[in-house]
């Protein structure tokens, strides 16, 4: 999963004011957007500026302004499994990212888009372990270049697949092409900065089916990105001083469209979340089911699907992320600790099977009381599914 997050890391500027602090996340927020549109942003830090494309989106006409942009070289950067895959050979995973192509090879063709190598289908089937066709030649690797965790972080921030054309930046013409530049510094911040600035933006009560008395918070942070909830079921409410009394039923759980909403078999996320809200409804003490947008443990729904695919061909479900080349979990449990906060919850009692949640949660600060078990029985589809959570990622299933 990804690394339990208990203190800003180091980059972060502590000193900023709150309105540099938002100015920061904006502009991670914005530049993520920009790599989803196709379009090469800047990304700087103190060892020099990249210019940085994502495979999966960039046009020809992105690849254009890449290359004009580049003052060398340009190579592509991928997750250390992605990498292995496409170098046919292993790839140490204590890297991070990994660049490959030959140096000169792939500058060439970065910069003159030569037919067959750096043009944007042939990118997009490097980026996608879905696809079949890898580069014409084999591949050689190649100095890694500064920025190059960074980059791949904001691809996965953007929900992309984290391979990037990347090249040194020539900034007297990156900014004629006024190309959005942000910070490393800031982008390795956001994980943490993003949830500390939640905010409650709207909340309603909302009968449920197994929840009369539920109410809904919903969530935003400074960057105006995507919304998180808070269901309250029932007696959960804040005493005189502003705190939740006691230690309520909570559930920390990752939106699933295909589990929650659509009943798909082939995961047992649906009839959790069914089953938590109904556990807290009976419960004297209430609950709370925090309810956040990190689909697919945190890799976006449209690579979940990617993940189905991997799986269909006889990956299970942790070797199908990490060859999209993200983590078994790349989730962040510090946007969870922050709602619990803003709600009043400081001590819980933890409805998962995941210890990873019940770490995750104690190392943002709160207290965890104990673990109730939440399992249900495999339907005959998602039986390896929940073998291979037992088995290879720790989950408390038996």
């Amino acid at each position: 999963m990804a690394p339990i997050l208990s203190q800003r890391p180091q980059g972060a500027n502590d000193a900023a004011s709150p309105d540099a602090r938002v100015v920061a996340l904006r502009a991670v927020h914005r530049a993520a957007s920009e790599l989803r549109r196709g379009t090469p942003i800047l990304l700087s830090g103190p060892e020099g500026t990249l210019v940085v494309a994502a495979a999966e989106t960039v046009s020809a006409r992105g690849l254009a302004e890449l290359a004009a942009a580049a003052r060398g070289p340009a190579v592509l950067l991928l997750a250390p499994v992605r990498a292995a895959a496409v170098l046919n050979r292993p790839v140490p995973q204590a890297l991070g990212a990994a660049a490959i192509g030959t140096a000169s090879e792939m500058g060439v063709v970065a910069l003159r888009l030569p037919p067959g190598l750096l043009d944007p289908a042939a990118l997009r089937s490097l980026a996608d372990p879905t696809a079949e066709r890898l580069l014409p030649e084999q591949p050689e690797r190649t100095t890694t270049p500064p920025q190059a965790l960074p980059a791949i972080a904001l691809a996965k921030l953007a929900r992309l697949l984290p391979a990037l054309v990347v090249a040194p930046a020539a900034e007297s013409a990156a900014a004629r092409l006024d190309l959005l530049s942000v910070q490393a510094a800031d982008v390795s911040a956001y994980p943490i900065e993003a949830p500390a600035s939640l905010t409650r933006v709207a909340e309603a009560r909302v009968p449920l089916e197994d929840a009369p008395e539920a109410r809904i918070i919903a969530f935003r942070a400074a960057d105006g990105g995507i919304e998180h909830l808070a269901i309250l079921v029932d007696s959960t409410a804040p005493g005189p001083e502003g705190a939740v009394p006691g230690a309520p039923l909570v559930r920390v759980h990752s939106e699933c469209f295909t589990g929650d909403l659509l009943g798909s078999l082939r995961c047992d996320c649906g009839p959790q979340l069914r089953g938590a809200i109904r556990r807290m409804a009976a419960d004297p003490a209430g609950g709370v089911l925090v309810y956040l947008a990190q689909e697919g443990r945190g890799i976006g729904l449209v690579n979940k699907l990617r993940a189905y695919t991997l799986q269909d061909q006889g990956l299970d479900t942790l070797d199908a992320n990490r060859a999209l080349g993200y983590g078994a979990d790349e989730r962040n449990f510090w946007v969870a600790a922050e709602m619990l906060r803003a709600i009043g919850v400081k001590r819980v009692r933890l409805l998962t099977n995941n210890p990873d949640k019940l770490a995750g949660l104690a190392a943002c600060g709160i207290e965890v009381e104990g673990r109730e078990a939440h399992q249900f029985e495999g339907n005959g589809v998602n039986d390896g599914y929940l073998e291979t959570k037992a088995r290879r990622m720790g989950h408390l299933l038996t």
